[in-house]
């Protein structure tokens, strides 16, 4: 079926290489980054996290935005928010997405004796509201295109800790808009996490930089322009 593509666009050069390794001649393919409505993101309104689930006045609360599945890594980021409590006993985690782990990953949460600071979400409707008011968005994917939900937050101006999975390093640049570890790696997220909660400033810093940084080369803009220059340079 490759033989059959002339052109191949790839969110991620990630993906572009996983392309390449199956075979595809790089000649045929083009690397445009996934893209969205920084505008429309940046104004949505922010709901309380705090408020919708009960959480302690001042608590710092994480988001994850990922279906429960394998890839996306959630295994480690629950055992990381086992780590993260034992110097930020308030923690909460709030977990968006529904999956074939769900089961997996309520079991993980009683046996760390997690079910007060770890919320499986599922679905929701008002996620970026919800997003828009957390104090870091966490990325614990093992595989990644790109992450879309990454961008969301970015947008809002949340730092991030994540992994250096696929796509991940190519929307987080390391020490500029966030902290990325090796994927699979719960002490090492977990330390990242500290570090970020720990410091107000700095996430501050590294929010306003995301934000800056999706809007210069994550808008749905360029998204749309390079998928039509590449259909112009294929259809010649």
């Amino acid at each position: 079926k490759y033989r059959q593509v002339a052109c191949f666009i790839a969110a991620s050069r990630a993906i572009a290489d996983v392309l390449a390794a199956d075979g595809v001649p790089k000649a045929r393919i083009t690397v445009v980054h996934d893209g969205i409505d920084v505008e429309r993101v940046m104004h949505v309104p922010a709901a309380d996290l705090h408020r919708e689930f009960w959480f302690p006045r001042g608590a710092p609360v994480l988001v994850n935005v990922a279906a429960l599945v394998p890839h996306k890594g959630q295994k480690f980021l629950v055992d990381a928010m086992a780590r993260v409590r034992r110097t930020i006993a308030d923690a909460q985690l709030v977990i968006f997405g529904e999956g074939e782990l769900r089961g997996a990953l309520e079991a993980q949460i009683r046996e760390l004796g997690l079910d007060k600071h770890v919320v499986l979400a599922g679905f929701r409707e008002d996620v970026l509201g919800l997003t828009r008011s957390a104090d870091l968005f966490v990325l614990s994917s093992v595989t990644e295109g790109l992450g879309s939900t990454l961008l969301d937050a970015m947008a809002m101006g949340l730092a991030v800790a994540g992994t250096r999975a696929g796509g991940i390093p190519e929307a987080v640049e390391e020490g500029v808009t966030g902290v990325l570890v090796p994927p699979g790696n719960s002490e090492a997220l977990a330390d990242a996490i500290v570090r970020l909660l720990g410091d107000a400033a700095i996430r501050t810093r590294m929010g306003e930089a995301g934000r800056a940084r999706v809007r210069a080369e994550f808008g749905v803009d360029r998204l749309v322009e390079g998928t039509l220059a590449a259909y112009r340079q294929y259809a010649r």
